[in-house]
């Protein structure tokens, strides 16, 4: 049987590395990318920073407090995205088997392109030298017989370097490791491991199965022969989306019904536009709705057919707020997913314009608004609802 060889790639500080190649007076600079800097949280920090103890997810007022020297700057999720695309089609030159787990990061089996590249740590290296010459930016990446380990070994390259596990190697290379890095061993598990005296990966192994099923369930089995570097999980080319959506959080807690429909408006106009530009409809909508004690509900109602028309996905929100404490309550947090995605093949849903008006002009007219907001920027042409939006910001 051939031995399989899984590159795991993960770029380093992506969003920050994005913005720093875009702006080289960044060099060397602490550089935090997030949200607001009360409510928003880190989405992304360059090593300059996380020097200082700053994380993703941490509050970005945190991360300032940490690190008062950092520039701070928004997430542009566009600009990454692009250059995400670049990255991809970078890993496609080696293997077709790619399976992306983020805009950053992704497994790729080059069992079979060996005879091509090289060994795993010859098409590994190449990757990386290609990302950083023809971007800019740099990976760091891990190479072993299977993701588990692969994904192990790129976590302790960080940042820019590359880590190889040779099959003989598997056993030692797990050993020492806290048993924390494995896939699945959160807080509770660990409490449980902890208990039963495992700290280490070598340690797991002198559980018996029937002892870790007992204190984790089904996951007991799978940690038995993670610890073991035990992983037969296939590269999977690709990851269906499951739901295009956009959520905001907001500096100050709305408490007006009225405000908080103009929000919703927005959002169901954005979810349109990323639904249109992935070619996809959907039949759910949903609304999501977490208030200032950050207790969160979420309301959904299923269409007949899929729909990526503004209008319907924005009244399907309005029937779903009376189901919510909008105006009842302060809310910090409101988002609008669509979800049971099809492709083109499907009708273009009615709702804008006259039930016997020709589709294709309904579609005509989306497409002609969305390539003015691309030249002209997203307050070019709106609904004019979302004036009142302007006039209070």
């Amino acid at each position: 049987m051939v031995e399989r060889v899984i590159i795991h790639v993960d770029m380093d500080a992506f969003y920050a590395a994005v913005e720093v190649k875009d702006r080289p007076e960044l060099i060397g600079l602490p550089v935090i990318v997030g949200g607001g800097m009360e409510r928003g949280v880190v989405s992304s920090a360059t090593y300059e920073a996380r020097k200082f103890g700053v994380r993703s997810a941490m509050p970005v007022s945190r991360a300032v407090r940490l690190c008062p020297k950092a520039v701070v700057l928004p997430v542009r999720m566009a600009r990454y995205a692009e250059a995400s695309r670049k990255v991809f089609s970078i890993f496609s030159r080696f293997t077709p088997l790619v399976e992306g787990l983020s805009i950053d990061e992704a497994f790729l089996d080059v069992t079979g392109s060996r005879t091509l590249f090289g060994d795993g740590r010859a098409i590994a290296a190449a990757i990386r030298a290609a990302v950083k010459n023809e971007l800019g930016l740099t990976a760091s990446a891990g190479v072993a017989p299977c993701k588990l380990v692969a994904k192990m070994a790129s976590e302790l390259a960080k940042p820019d370097g590359l880590v190889v596990v040779q099959p003989e190697e598997v056993d030692s290379f797990l050993a020492p490791l806290p048993v924390t890095r494995l896939w699945g061993v959160g807080p509770a598990a660990q409490q449980k491991l902890s208990g039963l005296g495992v700290k280490t990966i070598a340690d797991l192994r002198k559980i018996s199965e029937d002892v870790l099923q007992s204190a984790l369930g089904k996951y007991g089995s799978s940690l038995a022969l993670f610890a073991r570097g035990i992983d037969p999980r296939p590269v999977v080319v690709s990851h269906e989306v499951k739901s295009v959506g956009r959520e905001e959080t907001y500096l100050n807690d709305i408490t007006d019904f009225a405000k908080a429909r103009r929000k919703i408006l927005s959002l169901a106009q954005k979810t349109s536009r990323r639904l249109r530009r992935k070619n996809l409809r959907g039949e759910t909508v949903t609304l999501k709705v977490k208030y200032d004690d950050f207790s969160q509900v979420v309301r959904s109602v299923t269409l007949d057919r899929p729909t990526d028309d503004p209008a319907e996905i924005f009244a399907c929100c309005e029937r779903l707020m009376e189901k919510t404490q909008i105006g009842q309550r302060p809310v910090r947090l409101l988002g609008v997913t669509v979800s049971q995605l099809a492709g083109e093949q499907n009708l273009f849903q009615t709702g804008l314009f006259p039930d016997k008006a020709d589709p294709d002009q309904r579609k005509r007219l989306y497409r002609a608004v969305d390539l003015i907001r691309d030249q002209y920027g997203e307050a070019a042409i709106r609904p004019a609802a979302l004036l009142e939006e302007e006039k209070e910001e």
